[in-house]
């Protein structure tokens, strides 16, 4: 699962009213390691129909659209890697529970309220996503996990529950 839950054994020395710490992030299929040895493989594929024209002014004339096609490809996928570094952090004290979202190219979006009050929710249908996950509190509704798989974000929704429920009964 794409997202790990710190609880209360590892966290008391850092910081010791916390009770939890949820780290979700999306799925990464492609390292790279592999970014480099796909960018690789295309290039020797693109290349491979210029040695038959090798040494023509044909050569000059495919040359800049191989390029350009490995430039573009390049551009969108270390973009994608880079849309990849989206994290979200859920941090769950007695008294307050906090959600950062770390943007990879927008600043970091938070929300804060008493985990007394937040209701969680996952709309099975309805939603802009299968299984949408939302948690209410403080005024305002969140969503969390929306880079999850449908069948992740209802088992967080049922882990979610768990962690505000031990919260509850401790105050």
């Amino acid at each position: 699962m794409p997202y790990t839950w710190e609880r209360p054994a590892n966290l008391h020395e850092k910081e010791p009213e916390l009770l939890a710490r949820l780290n979700l992030w999306p799925h990464r299929s492609l390292s790279r390691r592999g970014f480099a040895a796909f960018i690789l493989a295309t290039y020797a594929f693109l290349m491979l129909p210029l040695l038959a024209v090798l040494g023509s002014a044909v050569m000059w004339g495919l040359l800049p659209f191989s390029l350009g096609a490995l430039g573009l490809l390049w551009f969108f996928l270390d973009r994608s890697f880079k849309d990849g570094t989206l994290t979200e952090e859920l941090s769950l004290w007695p008294n307050r529970v906090e959600l950062i979202r770390h943007n990879p190219r927008n600043p970091d979006q938070s929300w804060a309220a008493n985990p007394y009050w937040v209701r969680i929710e996952l709309h099975r249908k309805g939603g802009p996503i299968e299984n949408y996950l939302t948690m209410e509190g403080d005024g305002r509704t969140v969503e969390i996990g929306s880079f999850l798989s449908p069948e992740e974000r209802q088992s967080l929704y049922h882990e979610l529950l768990e962690a505000f429920q031990n919260t509850r009964t401790r105050q």
